[in-house]
């Protein structure tokens, strides 16, 4: 798992997914939280437009990240 830094205290699923690195364009991650390919803190959600906070951790196609501060 990596832990990826943000600006603020919040960042929305989408955002968040391609500033990890986790898919390569807006298009593709919203093709993944439609088809319910993306978890949240181990639960599938989605919504694109989720609020993430430092600590939550996000998994898609086996990959990892951690919003961290």
């Amino acid at each position: 798992m990596r832990d990826v830094p943000i600006d603020g205290d919040m960042i929305r699923l989408g955002q968040f997914l391609k500033l990890a690195d986790l898919i390569d364009t807006g298009g593709e991650g919203k093709i993944l939280i439609a088809s319910g390919d993306v978890t949240v803190n181990g639960e599938v959600d989605t919504r694109r437009g989720r609020q993430l906070h430092p600590g939550d951790v996000v998994s898609v196609q086996g990959r990892s990240a951690r919003v961290v501060p």
